[in-house]
């Protein structure tokens, strides 16, 4: 899978910008504030349908101007596409010159795997972090993945705000069952995409950190759900309903949905030194590419968002150098030159690609 060009027009710092990337390693560098994360930005954009730094399309567009529009020209092994969205008062995106009508008819058409500095927060920060990674990961293989999400986090708010209802106007506590059964039914889809998913990672991971740690380190990952199956999960639903009423919220659901990662037995997110995060990180991010590969035939492409300060010298050459048959966007403030692997060389300054 390889995007072969991206097109940018009043997008953040760009008024008008054509780049062609080639099929292997692309390095983006340049000062910072220059607008190299831009690129990974619009890219990502087109894949996800959104970006990975804000929830507010508009701040997308190039100041002063109206609108934005992002268009890439891609291809994998069956066939040729292009993405194209455009945003200003709302956004529409265009696969093969077609308006979709609604996110799932995106998802899956140029799939990618993005590491960013913010992402060794996965295992610093809650769970929301990673849950996030999980979403975007698995919404890209199984599109009817983010419908389900959506559906159940559509029942829950509906559900949390008859909670208090109850708490404050008195309403009847029976017509609760109504909201217990649409977000099990939910919870239920998306609970089986997870850990679908997770034990995918699971078999991958532990041989993608023995090669990264020279068999030093041992990983494990275990997913942490509310969820079982429906029975058990009405049940929680029921045993909690009190406290759900008393604070106006559910307490139980795949919205807390979690999972540990352990090295050597330890806890990352507790017991895990800086070190041992980033090559987790790292590790989990390559587990999730190898999955990719395996689901669709081909490699995603690889986004690599000022990856170079995570890593030192030496592990960042091995680890570019020991990737095949994957393109890859790699952004830094410096140049740097590789010796084994084919590269293009894009200079950035203010908007401007040289």
């Amino acid at each position: 899978m390889l995007i072969t060009s991206l097109k940018l027009q009043n997008f953040r710092n760009y008024k008008e910008e054509k780049i062609n990337f080639n099929n292997d390693i692309n390095i983006i560098y340049g000062d910072n504030a220059q607008g190299k994360t831009n690129i990974l930005e619009a890219v990502f954009v087109t894949s996800i349908g959104k970006s990975f730094r804000t929830s507010k399309d508009k701040e997308l567009i190039k100041i002063g101007e109206d609108f934005s529009r992002i268009e890439v020209e891609f291809s994998k092994s069956d066939r040729n596409g292009t993405i194209k969205v455009e945003i200003a008062d709302k956004k529409n995106i265009f696969v093969n010159g077609v308006k979709i009508k609604k996110l799932s008819e995106l998802l899956g058409n140029m799939n990618i795997v993005i590491f960013t500095p913010d992402d060794i927060n996965i295992f610093k920060n809650g769970p929301d972090k990673r849950r996030r990674f999980l979403d975007i990961f698995i919404s890209q293989l199984r599109p009817n993945y983010i419908y389900n999400l959506n559906m159940y986090l559509k029942a829950l708010e509906q559900r949390n705000n008859y909670l208090k209802q109850i708490k404050f106007e008195n309403k009847s506590e029976e017509f609760l069952d109504i909201w217990d059964e649409k977000i099990t039914e939910y919870a239920e889809k998306v609970f089986k995409y997870r850990f679908e998913f997770i034990n995918k990672l699971k078999e991958k991971i532990k041989t993608v950190h023995s090669i990264i740690t020279e068999n030093n380190e041992n990983i494990d990952i275990e997913y942490v759900s509310d969820f079982f199956n429906k029975e058990e999960f009405l049940k929680k639903l029921k045993a909690t309903k009190k406290i759900d009423i008393m604070k106006g919220y559910t307490t139980k659901g795949i919205h807390r949905d979690d999972f540990n990662v352990y090295i050597n037995d330890n806890l990352v997110n507790v017991f895990g030194s800086q070190g041992q995060r980033r090559t987790a990180v790292l590790s989990l991010k390559m587990s999730e590419l190898n999955v990719i590969y395996d689901e669709i035939g081909e490699n995603p492409i690889l986004l690599l968002d000022d990856f170079m300060s995570e890593l030192d010298e030496k592990r960042r050459t091995n680890f570019l150098n020991n990737i095949r048959d994957t393109q890859i966007l790699v952004t830094c403030t410096d140049k740097f030159i590789l010796e084994k692997n084919k590269f293009n060389l894009y200079n950035v300054k203010s908007g401007m690609i040289f």
